[in-house]
């Protein structure tokens, strides 16, 4: 079997970010959260261009937006996103404040259903406040939820945060043709299945705030297929920047793949316009 070749500066830059989580895993949850927010906010969002995208990506959806406005949201949002990263990699403690969470929205009766008749569930997101918050609340309450992840470019972090995605209790598959039959195999069985649609993907051209966007239809795809609810979830950050509150909204009626895709759109829209500090605008998500 072929091994992947020797990428320098894939390997430099993992030895920085791993040299960064592992310093800021010795510090008190409350300090590191932060902590790693301000790095990416800062220099580490700089050199790894997400300063620059999602100042552009903020441009191009609201021009109309005063600059000093869309720098707030650009640097709030990189803060939110490697508060993620931290979280992530804090597995037993984050785990641990999520199990603490009373989940609230109409799809919450709609899962627990499912679940006690082994109906199949495809539990839809984006990358907004940080899902895994709510995954682990609902892990805690019994349940048990695979994932499928697109892998990283950077193979060296690939790895490990790969184990950083298993430890909140689940299976999770790699896109591509194995992993999909790993995931289908699991939602054929009568499994919750959680899936982010957000990221540029070969389907149907879309508009997300206001600008087409390249989005894949697999979630309603699979849904269809295998009469799964497909119920759209979000764990939205709270003010004090370390808690969430986890909604389940009803689930997406079953008509055609397309409609049921710009419903879960317009979904995600509506978080993102009430809290666009909490998305993550650092994709190439129009390009």
């Amino acid at each position: 079997m072929s091994e992947t070749p020797f990428q320098p500066l894939a390997f430099v830059q993992n030895l920085i970010v791993r040299g960064l989580i592992g310093f800021a895993l010795l510090l008190p949850y409350r300090w590191r959260i932060p902590l790693m927010g301000r790095i990416l906010q800062g220099f580490l969002g700089k050199l790894a261009g997400y300063r620059r995208r999602a100042d552009e990506n903020l441009a191009l959806i609201w021009p109309q937006l005063p600059l000093i406005d869309r720098c707030m949201i650009a640097s709030q949002a990189l803060d939110n996103a490697g508060r993620t990263v931290m979280e992530n990699y804090s597995t037993a403690e984050f785990t641990a404040r999520q199990a603490n969470i009373a989940p609230t929205g109409a799809g919450l009766d709609a899962l627990e259903d499912a679940a006690r008749h082994g109906r199949p569930v495809i539990l839809v997101s984006g990358h907004f406040g940080n899902y895994e918050a709510a995954r682990a609340c609902l892990v805690a309450r019994g349940f048990t939820i695979g994932g499928l992840y697109r892998p990283m470019r950077n193979p060296y972090f690939n790895a490990h945060y790969i184990r950083t995605m298993e430890a909140f209790g689940g299976p999770v598959f790699p896109q591509g043709r194995a992993g999909t039959a790993g995931f289908v195999k699991h939602l054929k069985s009568g499994g919750l299945l959680v899936l982010l649609f957000d990221q540029r993907a070969p389907g149907a051209m879309i508009d997300f705030l206001g600008r087409p966007a390249q989005t894949a239809l697999s979630a309603a795809e699979l849904a269809l297929r295998y009469n799964a609810d497909l119920i759209p979830f979000y764990a939205t950050r709270r003010t004090d920047g370390l808690s969430f509150d986890v909604e389940l909204e009803a689930p997406i009626a079953h008509t055609d793949a397309l409609e049921m895709t710009k419903a879960l759109t317009h979904s995600l829209e509506e978080r993102v316009r009430a809290h666009p500090e909490q998305w993550f605008w650092v994709h190439r998500r129009w390009a």
